[in-house]
């Protein structure tokens, strides 16, 4: 059961995962903050606060974004326009590259990037170990944080109360042929825009590093990946990167508080590979709306809000946890 009612004016999955463009809201004037990896690179981290040991145990929330996503993202502008109204810290952690200045190494972020969302959570606790934590994925981010919080089982327990992923592409192979095909390829062509963006400018700075013509020739995330993202992070080509990265077989390990929230017409996700109750660990939350697209869940009269989606997780937070 979900509380969650689409708009009669805004029927369909595809329309309610595009309006939310519509009506962004304006981002908040950010705290920047670079952090050095250990590996040689960087991640720059925006919070809503100044980032310091005076944010007077307030509770900090964690947003991890969606492919090619960043803090401006409309889903993290609106969860940190709630998370300041509350009265808490919030920080939007933009994966390598994405903060608007390419990283310096080869290697970028992925889907199953578990290892990095274990050495940012883990450097927060260090940083604030008095404060209550909690995490949020959205779209990619989803799939990155609960494949950790499955992998790490009990060990997520002293670094965050509770999670939440919202959109989460749990079956990454499912998720990719959705995107292949029909209305769903505009999408596609949008996100291998940016994508190919970013890698052509890793060619300049590595050149050889892969092959440039099968990069620009590449027609759907497969095809990238396995040209692309699969080689620079380890895995043996596309399909070893999307069964290895995907979420959904580490359900059943996750011990913290987590909400799973993904509506049941997001285009990018096949409604028949949801969990089902059994195949998650008791202490998920299981919540598939049927209707709200992908990372959608507008509500009220035109011109409609975005206020649902970040209120939903901050009462998660709150109240059932």
């Amino acid at each position: 059961m979900s509380s969650y009612r689409a708009p009669g004016w805004l029927p369909g999955g595809h329309a309610q995962t595009l309006y939310p463009l519509l009506i962004r809201p304006t981002p908040l004037p950010y705290h920047r903050q670079r952090w050095e990896t250990p590996d040689g690179d960087f991640i720059d981290l925006d919070w809503n606060l100044v980032p310091s040991s005076t944010l007077d145990g307030r509770p900090l929330l964690v947003l991890f974004h969606g492919l090619e996503g960043s803090s401006g993202s409309y889903y993290a502008s609106t969860l940190m326009h709630a998370v300041t109204g509350i009265g808490w810290a919030g920080v939007v952690v933009n994966f390598r590259g994405c903060s608007g200045e390419s990283n310096r190494l080869p290697r970028a972020y992925h889907s199953g990037d578990s290892d990095e969302i274990d050495w940012i959570l883990r450097r927060l606790q260090a940083s604030f170990p008095g404060y209550p934590r909690y995490a949020v994925g959205v779209s990619l981010g989803g799939n990155a944080l609960l494949k950790w919080l499955g992998e790490r089982e009990k060990g997520a327990t002293d670094t965050l109360r509770a999670a939440a992923a919202i959109s989460a592409p749990l079956d990454l192979a499912a998720c990719g042929h959705a995107l292949a095909s029909g209305f769903n390829r505009l999408y596609t062509r949008h996100f291998l825009y940016t994508l190919k963006r970013h890698a052509a400018d890793k060619l300049r700075r590595y050149p050889g590093l892969f092959d440039e013509r099968r990069m620009r020739a590449a027609r759907n995330l497969h095809e990238f990946d396995e040209i692309v993202t699969a080689p620079l992070h380890g895995f043996a080509g596309a399909d070893d990167y999307w069964r290895r990265a995907s979420s959904k077989p580490w359900l059943p390990g996750i011990r913290l508080p987590t909400l799973l929230l993904n509506a049941q017409n997001d285009p990018f996700l096949p409604a028949q590979t949801l969990p089902t109750a059994r195949q998650v660990a008791a202490s998920v939350q299981l919540e598939f709306p049927r209707q709200g697209g992908h990372v959608g869940f507008v509500t009220g009269r035109l011109p409609g809000r975005l206020d649902w989606l970040p209120q939903r997780i901050l009462d998660y937070f709150q109240h059932e946890v």
